[in-house]
């Protein structure tokens, strides 16, 4: 490595340790603290109102979800179709204990986070039984077998009487140091709640990445074969991350549960699986800060099209319901874009913008 660690032209690595690093320079670690301290911060200037901080909130959640998937899709690739159930089985999971206690138990409104981690563990759960096919499966089949698991969760929720047939089943807001967090400041609370999961979380994963275990997501990916005979083993590694995944999904559907203080079934249907997955598409497939970029660009287009077919709808006929129809046309189309055009997704985008300040002023 260069001498000076703020304006390194290019990686010189001379030891794994210094390879292993999670900044390759000082100007990366300044640069992300700056960034994660404008997260905190913005809010507290730029105040938005609950309609937009709901928004906010459900791409933070997205991110959850989408930083499970890339695990399992991205760095181990396998298929998975049914990333939507593995969330549902997680707000489920805190729906359960409030069809069971009532909404507003103390165990739901106090104890909040142990719930949001066994919703974790039981989405881990599901998802190492999801993974075990995997072992056997390669491919479409194994994209048919997680298809599977999506269409055994929407029976059981729509057909158990446990589960309200799939309609919304009340959770109760929570209660923080100061009391029970108020209707007003309900957005805001989870904003700083799942921000701090997501640092969390793109820690524990990079930290993850770095160890052999991996290393081993990513040999199986490449050949699973070659990583037999290097001495790992694909099995394990195949179903582990299946459970990696499961138990991010699950943190994700709690923290569902308790934004919306509701669970319906209509939030983790398989149009939210194929969401998941152009999220990850879109971000980067086997990129970390692809699971940021890819919920933020998605949930924002979705937004946009919405503006904009409630704008050409004065304009045009009702009958023609441009709404239903630019919805899914566009996701479509930029998922069609992404594969043909940019398939390493916009993380691809971040690395030739790094890759050009590491080399400054230095160009090929």
């Amino acid at each position: 490595m260069s001498a000076n660690r703020w304006l390194a032209t290019g990686n010189y690595f001379t030891t794994y340790r210094e390879e292993q690093r999670l900044f390759s320079t000082s100007l990366d670690r300044a640069i992300f603290i700056v960034f994660l301290f404008c997260l905190f911060i913005w809010p507290l200037i730029f105040p938005l109102n609950n309609k937009y901080m709901l928004v906010m909130d459900s791409i933070l959640i997205a991110v959850v979800a989408v930083i499970g998937l890339n695990l399992v899709t991205g760095f181990a690739g396998l298929i998975s179709i049914g990333h939507a159930a593995f969330v549902g089985v997680g707000a489920y999971t805190v729906a359960s204990f409030a069809r069971v206690l009532g909404s507003d138990h103390i165990i739901l409104t106090h104890a909040w986070p142990l719930l949001i981690l066994i919703a974790g563990f039981v989405g881990a759960v599901f998802g190492a039984v999801v993974g075990l096919p995997a072992l056997r499966l390669k491919h479409l089949y194994l994209a048919i077998a997680t298809l599977s698991f999506q269409m055994i969760f929407e029976w059981t929720i729509n057909f158990m009487t446990f589960f309200n047939q799939g309609q919304t089943i009340a959770v109760g807001r929570v209660f923080w140091f100061t009391g029970r967090v108020a209707r007003k400041e309900h957005y805001f609370f989870w904003y700083y709640i799942i921000l701090v999961i997501i640092v969390i979380t793109g820690f524990a994963v990079r930290n993850l990445l770095r160890t052999r275990y991996g290393r081993c997501l990513i040999a199986v990916r490449d050949n699973d074969r070659a990583a037999d005979a290097m001495g790992m083993h694909p099995g394990f590694t195949k179903v582990y991350a299946f459970a990696l995944s499961g138990f991010l999904a699950g943190i994700a559907g709690g923290l569902h549960a308790y934004l919306f203080t509701g669970v319906g079934f209509e939030s983790f249907t398989l149009h939210h699986s194929i969401s998941y997955l152009a999220m990850a598409i879109v971000g980067g497939l086997g990129t970390l800060n692809g699971s940021f970029w890819g919920p933020v660009a998605i949930q924002t287009l979705e937004l946009q099209v919405e503006r904009l077919s409630e704008l050409a709808g004065d304009y045009l006929p009702a009958a023609m319901n441009l709404t239903t129809a630019m919805r899914p046309l566009t996701f479509g189309l930029v998922i069609v874009l992404f594969l043909m055009f940019e398939p390493r997704g916009i993380a691809n985008w971040w690395r030739i913008a790094r890759s050009y300040t590491k080399l400054w002023p230095f160009r090929y």
